[in-house]
């Protein structure tokens, strides 16, 4: 046992007791009698921590610091293991940051465009590989600022919200199973994407459908009934048999069931719109998942009166061709050949 010890490193402990022990002047033989060590760790072990220092008298003397031992162990630890694989493969790194950094795909959004685009490089990894060098810092210019999803920080206490009363309406509860499932085109998650905080002013209107992940995204002149239900109108009268419901959570803008659910021009039943529990925005998880990306492109506190209805247009085409890997990781969602979708 003594000889599989002495094969071992010190310990943080040990450490400490050599730095006891030696600075009282005590032989190398009697420390490594002391800690059941070899003389030749002991004697590798003074040379890993050995600094100089002055007296008090100004002579230069050489002593041992545990702190100093300890960091060079673990600064050597660090670096062994299997070599990475990205090597020097500088062409399959620019690229990535590339896809990551100006087209803003996430990482394993950027290895599927490898092999969407046919390219070969000599680096082939897997998405926790290239997340794991992405935040070990490995990459010169790509970091965790860079991704939708960072790294999991405290999340912040969220401000108490003014409860909205709401109508007269269905719950997500009492929604249909074949809706859930997501087995059939047609039904919908809506939600508002605001600018400024505070103010007012316009909002987005955004619609995810739940089988295909298709978007849609308009621009409303502010956040109420009044607009979305103007806007579901437009869409109602451009896409027919489009809406069979719709879900959303208890936003002050979709308070007005009725009118969401009634066609302007027949007078109709346009669609069935089913409310979440509060405070439960997982149960509109790909909407969520979208406003996400949506700020990729309009952060937070950006009013979104500077964005072009044209420049929106184009948030949206680029989301709808965005490899995914629930769609088969294909480029282009499949509503995009229509002719019926814009």
């Amino acid at each position: 046992m003594a000889g599989k010890k002495g094969m071992e490193h010190l310990s943080p402990k040990e450490r400490n007791k050599l730095e006891a022990l030696y600075s009282h002047k005590i032989s190398v033989s009697e420390i490594a009698c002391y800690l059941g060590r070899h003389r030749s760790t002991i004697y590798k072990e003074l040379k890993r921590g050995r600094y100089t220092r002055r007296t008090s008298e100004w002579e230069e003397v050489t002593a041992y610091s545990a702190d100093i031992a300890q960091e060079d162990y673990c600064r050597k630890a660090t670096a062994k293991g299997a070599p990475l694989k990205i090597g020097r493969d500088f062409a399959f790194v620019n690229y990535i940051e590339r896809k990551i950094i100006q087209e803003r795909y996430s990482p394993e959004a950027a290895l599927a465009a490898i092999r969407l685009e046919g390219l070969t490089f000599a680096t082939s990894i897997c998405a926790k590989t290239l997340y794991n060098y992405i935040d070990s810092g490995l990459f010169l210019r790509l970091g965790n600022k860079h991704l939708l999803y960072k790294s999991r920080k405290k999340p912040k206490q969220k401000p108490e919200r003014r409860r909205v009363k709401r109508p007269l309406c269905s719950s997500i509860d009492d929604r249909p199973k074949d809706v859930n499932a997501r087995d059939s085109f047609g039904h919908w998650e809506m939600d508002t994407v605001v600018g400024k905080a505070k103010g007012g002013g316009p909002v987005l209107l955004v619609l995810t459908e739940r089988l295909t992940r298709y978007e849609i995204i308009r621009k409303l002149r502010e956040k109420t009934t009044a607009e979305v239900v103007r806007c579901l109108n437009q869409l109602g009268a451009r896409f027919r048999k489009v809406f069979r419901s719709i879900t959303v959570d208890n936003g002050s803008e979709f308070m007005n069931a009725a009118g969401m659910e009634r066609s302007c021009r027949r007078m109709s039943s346009r669609t069935n719109v089913y409310y979440c529990h509060p405070y439960s925005s997982w149960e509109r998880g790909s909407n969520e998942n979208t406003n996400g990306i949506i700020r990729r492109f309009i952060p937070k506190g950006t009013p979104i009166e500077q964005y072009s209805r044209q420049q929106i247009s184009q948030i949206q085409q680029w989301i709808n061709r965005y490899p995914r890997r629930v769609l088969g990781i294909a480029i282009g969602n499949p509503l995009m050949l229509s002719p019926d979708f814009p």
